[in-house]
């Protein structure tokens, strides 16, 4: 991911909770097939490595995870994006050398995954990943709420994976690089839309008041 230094974003916890607010991301990787790519729920865990590790599971069906993997597989996280209209700069007034862009929040993770049908295993990953999703929920559902012969019947259709995180890239591009005039026409206009996204990158962007 081409990331220029005003939008670099370095910092672990910020990283890491870019990844949990994300909740869908996209596993790719390089085959002999060509690149293959997954839509896939994960959760972290910091505690593992120096950048954590990556737990999910993919259906046993896809064949994804069957071929072998050419070097480091990618996994993408997009956080809140937005349009962002030249007519929200001051600076259009004044010289009209202004031109339309996207403020975004992305997280790139590399690795090397590893895939695996231990039952136990995978039984314990979609608990956590049923546990994280449930547990805002009044009445939070649980893999134990199904019959256990069901679950073990599930857990046959799926494959697990687990990738430790060698490397990531952040980027935030919140319209870091022009005035704190213009920035401030940016979180304005957002704000003035009637989209959800478009408020949370609205919060997301620097002001000077």
């Amino acid at each position: 991911m081409y990331v220029p230094p005003a939008f670099r974003e370095d910092d672990p916890v910020e990283l890491r909770h870019i990844m949990r607010a994300a909740r869908l991301s996209t596993l790719v990787t390089a085959t002999a097939d060509g690149l293959m790519a997954t839509p896939l729920p994960l959760f972290l865990d910091e505690s593992e490595g120096e950048h954590g590790v990556l737990h999910g599971h993919l259906a046993r069906a896809n064949p994804q995870w069957a071929l072998p993997v050419h070097g480091e597989a990618l996994v993408v996280f997009s956080g809140p994006d937005a349009y962002v209209t030249p007519s929200w700069y001051p600076a259009k007034r004044e010289h009209g050398k202004v031109v339309p862009t996207w403020n975004y929040v992305a997280v790139h993770a590399y690795g090397r995954p590893e895939f695996f049908d231990d039952a136990t295993r995978l039984l314990e990953v979609v608990t956590r990943l049923t546990n994280l999703h449930e547990q805002p929920r009044a009445e939070p559902w649980s893999v134990t709420d199904a019959p256990e012969a069901f679950i073990k019947a599930q857990l046959k259709g799926i494959v697990g994976l687990r990738l430790p995180i060698t490397r990531i890239d952040g980027k935030r591009k919140m319209s870091q690089n022009r005035n704190a005039d213009d920035r401030d026409g940016v979180a304005e206009g957002l704000l003035a839309s009637d989209a959800a996204s478009d408020h949370a990158v609205s919060r997301l962007i620097p002001r000077h008041r």
